[in-house]
Protein backbone atom coordinates (compact mmCIF):
# COMPACT_ATOMS: atom_id res chain seq x y z
CA UNK A 1 0.00 0.00 0.00
CA UNK A 2 2.82 2.62 0.95
CA UNK A 3 4.43 1.70 -2.56
CA UNK A 4 1.10 2.64 -4.23
CA UNK A 5 0.65 5.69 -2.26
CA UNK A 6 4.00 6.86 -3.44
CA UNK A 7 3.95 5.70 -6.75
CA UNK A 8 0.64 7.68 -7.31
CA UNK A 9 2.15 10.93 -5.38
CA UNK A 10 4.90 10.79 -8.19
CA UNK A 11 2.28 10.77 -11.02
CA UNK A 12 0.16 13.10 -9.51
CA UNK A 13 3.12 15.79 -9.33
CA UNK A 14 4.34 14.52 -12.81
CA UNK A 15 1.03 15.32 -13.99
CA UNK A 16 0.44 18.74 -12.10
CA UNK A 17 3.81 19.95 -13.97
CA UNK A 18 2.73 19.15 -17.14
CA UNK A 19 -0.66 20.88 -16.62
CA UNK A 20 1.05 23.87 -15.11
CA UNK A 21 3.18 24.24 -18.18
CA UNK A 22 0.26 23.80 -20.37
CA UNK A 23 -1.40 26.53 -18.50
CA UNK A 24 2.29 28.87 -19.17
CA UNK A 25 2.01 28.35 -22.82
CA UNK A 26 -2.09 29.39 -22.98
CA UNK A 27 -0.96 32.83 -21.68
CA UNK A 28 -0.31 35.50 -23.79
CA UNK A 29 3.39 35.90 -25.34
CA UNK A 30 2.63 39.63 -24.91
CA UNK A 31 0.53 41.60 -22.62
CA UNK A 32 0.46 44.40 -24.24
CA UNK A 33 -1.52 44.93 -27.56
CA UNK A 34 -1.02 41.88 -29.37
CA UNK A 35 -4.03 40.25 -28.11
CA UNK A 36 -6.18 42.61 -28.19
CA UNK A 37 -9.02 43.96 -30.86
CA UNK A 38 -9.91 47.15 -32.02
CA UNK A 39 -13.11 48.01 -33.79
CA UNK A 40 -13.42 50.34 -36.31
CA UNK A 41 -16.55 51.42 -37.71
CA UNK A 42 -16.12 53.67 -41.03
CA UNK A 43 -19.63 55.50 -42.46
CA UNK A 44 -19.55 54.16 -46.28
CA UNK A 45 -17.15 52.47 -49.08
CA UNK A 46 -19.26 55.13 -51.68
CA UNK A 47 -16.21 57.25 -51.17
CA UNK A 48 -12.64 56.48 -51.87
CA UNK A 49 -11.76 58.15 -48.87
CA UNK A 50 -13.23 56.23 -46.17
CA UNK A 51 -12.03 53.09 -47.61
CA UNK A 52 -8.61 54.24 -47.80
CA UNK A 53 -8.95 55.42 -43.92
CA UNK A 54 -10.21 52.22 -42.69
CA UNK A 55 -7.14 50.20 -44.30
CA UNK A 56 -4.86 52.96 -43.03
CA UNK A 57 -6.03 52.00 -39.83
CA UNK A 58 -5.77 48.13 -40.12
CA UNK A 59 -2.17 48.30 -41.37
CA UNK A 60 -1.20 50.64 -38.85
CA UNK A 61 -3.03 48.74 -36.21
CA UNK A 62 -1.53 45.16 -36.81
CA UNK A 63 1.83 46.96 -37.31
CA UNK A 64 1.32 47.36 -32.99
CA UNK A 65 0.26 44.20 -32.94
CA UNK A 66 -3.26 44.91 -32.31
CA UNK A 67 -6.39 42.53 -34.04
CA UNK A 68 -9.25 44.72 -35.93
CA UNK A 69 -12.97 44.19 -36.54
CA UNK A 70 -13.33 46.82 -39.45
CA UNK A 71 -17.08 47.58 -40.56
CA UNK A 72 -18.92 49.88 -42.85
CA UNK A 73 -22.43 51.14 -42.60
CA UNK A 74 -23.56 51.31 -46.16
CA UNK A 75 -24.59 55.14 -44.94
CA UNK A 76 -27.50 53.18 -43.33
CA UNK A 77 -27.68 54.67 -39.34
CA UNK A 78 -28.94 51.42 -38.47
CA UNK A 79 -26.33 49.34 -40.47
CA UNK A 80 -24.29 51.12 -38.31
CA UNK A 81 -25.84 50.72 -34.92
CA UNK A 82 -25.96 47.05 -34.98
CA UNK A 83 -22.22 46.84 -36.56
CA UNK A 84 -21.01 48.78 -33.29
CA UNK A 85 -23.95 46.76 -30.80
CA UNK A 86 -22.35 43.37 -32.17
CA UNK A 87 -18.68 44.91 -31.91
CA UNK A 88 -19.76 45.65 -27.98
CA UNK A 89 -21.13 42.50 -27.64
CA UNK A 90 -17.27 40.21 -28.68
CA UNK A 91 -15.82 42.94 -26.06
CA UNK A 92 -13.51 44.49 -28.44
CA UNK A 93 -11.02 46.50 -26.37
CA UNK A 94 -11.95 50.33 -27.86
CA UNK A 95 -13.63 51.65 -30.52
CA UNK A 96 -12.95 54.20 -33.72
CA UNK A 97 -16.07 55.25 -35.19
CA UNK A 98 -16.58 57.73 -37.35
CA UNK A 99 -20.43 58.09 -37.47
CA UNK A 100 -22.98 58.44 -39.96
CA UNK A 101 -25.07 60.25 -37.90
CA UNK A 102 -23.43 61.99 -35.55
CA UNK A 103 -26.32 62.05 -33.27
CA UNK A 104 -27.25 58.62 -33.29
CA UNK A 105 -25.47 56.75 -30.85
CA UNK A 106 -26.01 57.77 -27.69
CA UNK A 107 -27.95 54.63 -26.40
CA UNK A 108 -25.07 52.52 -28.35
CA UNK A 109 -21.66 54.05 -26.69
CA UNK A 110 -24.15 54.06 -22.78
CA UNK A 111 -23.49 50.21 -23.42
CA UNK A 112 -19.80 50.50 -24.84
CA UNK A 113 -19.49 52.81 -21.54
CA UNK A 114 -20.90 49.56 -19.61
CA UNK A 115 -18.89 47.43 -21.12
CA UNK A 116 -16.01 49.92 -20.12
CA UNK A 117 -15.09 50.43 -23.83
CA UNK A 118 -13.52 53.50 -24.69
CA UNK A 119 -14.27 55.39 -27.54
CA UNK A 120 -11.88 57.75 -30.18
CA UNK A 121 -14.12 59.48 -32.84
CA UNK A 122 -13.06 59.60 -35.83
CA UNK A 123 -12.78 62.57 -38.50
CA UNK A 124 -16.68 63.43 -37.74
CA UNK A 125 -17.39 64.44 -34.08
CA UNK A 126 -19.96 61.56 -32.21
CA UNK A 127 -22.69 64.40 -30.46
CA UNK A 128 -25.09 64.46 -27.48
CA UNK A 129 -23.19 61.71 -25.52
CA UNK A 130 -20.73 62.16 -22.72
CA UNK A 131 -19.29 58.79 -23.69
CA UNK A 132 -16.32 59.46 -26.01
CA UNK A 133 -13.13 60.27 -25.25
CA UNK A 134 -11.24 61.41 -28.14
CA UNK A 135 -11.22 62.92 -31.38
CA UNK A 136 -8.87 62.59 -34.02
CA UNK A 137 -9.65 64.89 -37.41
CA UNK A 138 -8.55 67.69 -38.96
CA UNK A 139 -9.11 71.64 -38.91
CA UNK A 140 -12.16 71.61 -40.36
CA UNK A 141 -12.99 75.70 -39.70
CA UNK A 142 -9.44 75.97 -42.07
CA UNK A 143 -10.98 73.50 -44.87
CA UNK A 144 -13.85 76.11 -45.54
CA UNK A 145 -11.47 79.00 -44.93
CA UNK A 146 -8.99 77.52 -47.70
CA UNK A 147 -12.15 76.95 -50.26
CA UNK A 148 -13.49 79.78 -49.97
CA UNK A 149 -9.90 81.89 -49.94
CA UNK A 150 -9.37 79.65 -53.71
CA UNK A 151 -12.50 81.69 -54.89
CA UNK A 152 -11.65 85.21 -53.60
CA UNK A 153 -8.06 84.50 -54.66
CA UNK A 154 -9.18 83.12 -57.91
CA UNK A 155 -12.25 85.76 -59.56
CA UNK A 156 -10.79 88.73 -57.58
CA UNK A 157 -13.99 90.38 -57.07
CA UNK A 158 -12.35 93.44 -55.40
CA UNK A 159 -10.72 94.11 -59.09
CA UNK A 160 -13.98 93.17 -60.83
CA UNK A 161 -16.13 95.71 -63.27
CA UNK A 162 -19.25 93.75 -62.24
CA UNK A 163 -20.59 92.01 -59.61
CA UNK A 164 -19.91 88.23 -60.05
CA UNK A 165 -22.31 85.03 -59.19
CA UNK A 166 -21.52 82.53 -56.72
CA UNK A 167 -23.16 79.30 -55.73
CA UNK A 168 -23.43 77.68 -52.12
CA UNK A 169 -23.30 74.07 -51.44
CA UNK A 170 -22.92 72.07 -48.02
CA UNK A 171 -22.36 69.01 -46.82
CA UNK A 172 -24.36 66.54 -44.72
CA UNK A 173 -27.10 68.20 -41.80
CA UNK A 174 -26.03 65.25 -39.83
CA UNK A 175 -22.60 65.44 -40.11
CA UNK A 176 -20.75 68.33 -37.28
CA UNK A 177 -18.10 68.92 -39.71
CA UNK A 178 -20.66 69.82 -42.32
CA UNK A 179 -21.43 72.80 -40.36
CA UNK A 180 -17.37 73.94 -39.34
CA UNK A 181 -16.89 73.70 -43.02
CA UNK A 182 -19.59 75.83 -43.80
CA UNK A 183 -18.75 78.63 -41.56
CA UNK A 184 -15.05 78.35 -42.25
CA UNK A 185 -16.30 79.36 -46.01
CA UNK A 186 -18.60 81.75 -45.04
CA UNK A 187 -16.17 83.67 -42.62
CA UNK A 188 -14.35 84.68 -45.96
CA UNK A 189 -17.46 85.24 -48.15
CA UNK A 190 -19.62 86.87 -46.01
CA UNK A 191 -17.72 90.41 -46.64
CA UNK A 192 -18.29 90.27 -50.66
CA UNK A 193 -21.61 89.16 -49.89
CA UNK A 194 -22.31 91.93 -47.89
CA UNK A 195 -21.07 94.37 -50.23
CA UNK A 196 -22.52 93.03 -53.69
CA UNK A 197 -18.80 91.91 -55.27
CA UNK A 198 -20.11 88.48 -54.76
CA UNK A 199 -23.92 87.68 -55.68
CA UNK A 200 -26.04 84.47 -54.96
CA UNK A 201 -28.66 84.64 -57.75
CA UNK A 202 -30.53 81.81 -56.48
CA UNK A 203 -31.20 83.57 -52.97
CA UNK A 204 -30.04 80.37 -51.47
CA UNK A 205 -27.24 81.29 -48.41
CA UNK A 206 -28.70 79.45 -45.44
CA UNK A 207 -26.95 76.25 -44.44
CA UNK A 208 -30.28 74.60 -44.58
CA UNK A 209 -30.87 75.70 -47.80
CA UNK A 210 -27.89 74.35 -49.25
CA UNK A 211 -26.80 71.09 -47.24
CA UNK A 212 -26.46 67.68 -49.00
CA UNK A 213 -27.76 64.97 -47.06
CA UNK A 214 -25.44 62.26 -46.89
CA UNK A 215 -22.82 64.41 -49.48
CA UNK A 216 -24.69 62.49 -51.95
CA UNK A 217 -23.66 63.83 -55.62
CA UNK A 218 -26.66 62.89 -57.57
CA UNK A 219 -28.68 65.12 -55.10
CA UNK A 220 -26.20 67.83 -55.81
CA UNK A 221 -26.24 67.45 -59.57
CA UNK A 222 -30.13 67.69 -59.66
CA UNK A 223 -29.71 70.46 -57.32
CA UNK A 224 -27.61 72.60 -59.78
CA UNK A 225 -29.59 71.38 -62.74
CA UNK A 226 -32.48 73.54 -60.76
CA UNK A 227 -30.38 76.14 -60.04
CA UNK A 228 -28.96 77.03 -63.23
CA UNK A 229 -31.91 76.69 -64.65
CA UNK A 230 -34.26 79.26 -62.43
CA UNK A 231 -31.10 81.61 -61.85
CA UNK A 232 -28.35 81.43 -64.33
CA UNK A 233 -30.27 81.81 -67.81
CA UNK A 234 -29.49 84.61 -68.62
CA UNK A 235 -25.86 84.96 -66.54
CA UNK A 236 -23.05 82.72 -65.95
CA UNK A 237 -22.56 81.17 -62.78
CA UNK A 238 -18.26 82.88 -62.00
CA UNK A 239 -18.06 79.85 -58.71
CA UNK A 240 -19.12 76.92 -56.60
CA UNK A 241 -18.40 76.46 -53.20
CA UNK A 242 -18.25 72.84 -52.99
CA UNK A 243 -17.27 71.29 -49.68
CA UNK A 244 -16.46 67.75 -51.29
CA UNK A 245 -15.38 66.60 -54.40
CA UNK A 246 -18.34 64.10 -54.35
CA UNK A 247 -20.56 67.13 -54.58
CA UNK A 248 -18.44 69.18 -56.86
CA UNK A 249 -18.31 66.05 -59.26
CA UNK A 250 -22.23 66.06 -59.11
CA UNK A 251 -21.77 70.17 -60.17
CA UNK A 252 -20.06 69.75 -62.96
CA UNK A 253 -21.75 67.41 -64.44
CA UNK A 254 -25.01 69.37 -63.97
CA UNK A 255 -22.56 72.33 -65.66
CA UNK A 256 -21.56 70.37 -68.46
CA UNK A 257 -25.07 69.56 -69.17
CA UNK A 258 -26.08 73.19 -69.25
CA UNK A 259 -23.27 74.04 -71.63
CA UNK A 260 -20.55 74.68 -69.83
CA UNK A 261 -16.49 73.85 -70.29
CA UNK A 262 -15.90 75.37 -73.71
CA UNK A 263 -14.30 78.23 -74.78
CA UNK A 264 -17.24 80.57 -75.34
CA UNK A 265 -19.08 79.39 -71.49
CA UNK A 266 -15.68 77.92 -69.54
CA UNK A 267 -16.59 76.14 -66.00
CA UNK A 268 -16.59 78.29 -63.17
CA UNK A 269 -14.48 78.09 -59.98
CA UNK A 270 -15.55 74.71 -58.38
CA UNK A 271 -14.07 73.71 -55.15
CA UNK A 272 -13.90 70.38 -53.35
CA UNK A 273 -12.24 68.34 -50.50
CA UNK A 274 -10.61 64.84 -49.73
CA UNK A 275 -8.79 64.76 -52.82
CA UNK A 276 -9.99 61.59 -54.41
CA UNK A 277 -8.86 60.13 -57.17
CA UNK A 278 -11.66 61.19 -59.67
CA UNK A 279 -11.67 64.89 -58.85
CA UNK A 280 -7.92 64.85 -58.80
CA UNK A 281 -8.05 63.65 -62.08
CA UNK A 282 -10.26 66.07 -62.99
CA UNK A 283 -8.40 68.67 -61.80
CA UNK A 284 -5.81 67.78 -64.20
CA UNK A 285 -7.97 67.72 -66.84
CA UNK A 286 -8.96 71.01 -66.30
CA UNK A 287 -12.62 70.58 -65.09
CA UNK A 288 -12.82 70.53 -61.23
CA UNK A 289 -10.37 74.03 -60.30
CA UNK A 290 -9.56 72.73 -56.56
CA UNK A 291 -9.61 70.12 -53.82
CA UNK A 292 -8.80 69.93 -49.89
CA UNK A 293 -6.13 67.17 -49.42
CA UNK A 294 -6.40 65.40 -46.09
CA UNK A 295 -3.73 63.03 -45.58
CA UNK A 296 -6.07 60.44 -44.18
CA UNK A 297 -2.89 58.31 -43.51
CA UNK A 298 -1.71 61.00 -40.81
CA UNK A 299 -5.65 60.70 -39.78
CA UNK A 300 -5.30 56.99 -39.12
CA UNK A 301 -2.07 57.57 -37.72
CA UNK A 302 -3.45 60.10 -35.11
CA UNK A 303 -6.40 57.94 -34.49
CA UNK A 304 -3.69 54.93 -33.82
CA UNK A 305 -1.80 56.74 -31.68
CA UNK A 306 -4.53 57.55 -29.73
CA UNK A 307 -5.47 54.53 -28.97
CA UNK A 308 -2.58 53.14 -27.99
CA UNK A 309 -2.22 55.65 -25.60
CA UNK A 310 -5.46 54.93 -24.14
CA UNK A 311 -4.85 51.18 -24.12
CA UNK A 312 -1.95 51.27 -22.67
CA UNK A 313 -3.15 53.83 -19.16
CA UNK A 314 -0.99 57.03 -21.02
CA UNK A 315 -2.43 60.44 -22.31
CA UNK A 316 -3.22 60.75 -26.00
CA UNK A 317 -1.41 63.69 -27.73
CA UNK A 318 -4.19 65.92 -28.23
CA UNK A 319 -3.81 70.02 -29.23
CA UNK A 320 -7.33 71.23 -28.90
CA UNK A 321 -9.13 71.12 -25.84
CA UNK A 322 -11.71 73.86 -26.37
CA UNK A 323 -13.00 73.96 -29.46
CA UNK A 324 -15.19 70.53 -29.94
CA UNK A 325 -18.25 70.44 -27.77
CA UNK A 326 -20.68 67.57 -28.64
CA UNK A 327 -23.87 68.99 -26.32
CA UNK A 328 -22.55 66.68 -23.52
CA UNK A 329 -19.00 67.25 -22.90
CA UNK A 330 -15.98 69.53 -24.88
CA UNK A 331 -14.28 66.51 -26.93
CA UNK A 332 -10.04 66.57 -26.60
CA UNK A 333 -9.17 66.90 -30.17
CA UNK A 334 -5.88 66.20 -32.04
CA UNK A 335 -6.40 68.80 -35.24
CA UNK A 336 -4.54 67.64 -38.28
CA UNK A 337 -3.75 70.60 -41.09
CA UNK A 338 -5.76 70.27 -44.27
CA UNK A 339 -3.39 71.86 -47.59
CA UNK A 340 -5.49 73.80 -50.63
CA UNK A 341 -4.81 71.28 -53.99
CA UNK A 342 -4.90 72.95 -57.76
CA UNK A 343 -3.17 72.17 -61.14
CA UNK A 344 -0.17 74.04 -59.52
CA UNK A 345 0.77 71.98 -56.78
CA UNK A 346 -0.76 68.51 -57.13
CA UNK A 347 2.13 66.67 -58.50
CA UNK A 348 4.32 68.01 -54.86
CA UNK A 349 1.61 67.71 -52.78
CA UNK A 350 -0.23 64.17 -53.54
CA UNK A 351 2.52 62.88 -56.07
CA UNK A 352 5.94 63.42 -54.50
CA UNK A 353 4.41 62.29 -50.93
CA UNK A 354 3.47 58.80 -52.88
CA UNK A 355 -0.42 59.33 -51.69
CA UNK A 356 -1.00 58.68 -55.37
CA UNK A 357 1.16 57.85 -58.50
CA UNK A 358 1.46 60.34 -61.65
CA UNK A 359 0.29 57.72 -63.66
CA UNK A 360 -3.04 57.14 -61.81
CA UNK A 361 -3.81 60.71 -62.14
CA UNK A 362 -3.73 61.68 -65.77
Amino acid sequence: MRKLNWAAVVVIALLAAVLAGCGRSAEPADSGGGQRTVGIAMPTKSSERWVADGQNMVDQFHEMGYQTDLQYGDDVVQNQVSQIENMITKRVDLLVIAPIDGSSLTATLENAAAAGIPVISYDRLIRGTGNVDYYATFDNFKVGVLQAQYIVDSLKPDAAPAPLNIELFAGSPDDNNATFFFDGAMSVLQPYLDNGKLVVRSGQTDFNQVATLRWDGGLAQSRMDNLLSQAYTAAPVNAVLSPYDGISRGVISALKSAGYGNAARPLPVVTGQDAELASVQSIVAGEQTQTVFKDTRELARSAVQMSDAVLNGGDPVVNDTGTYDNGVKVVPAHLLQPVSVDRSNYAQVLVDSGYYTQAQVQ
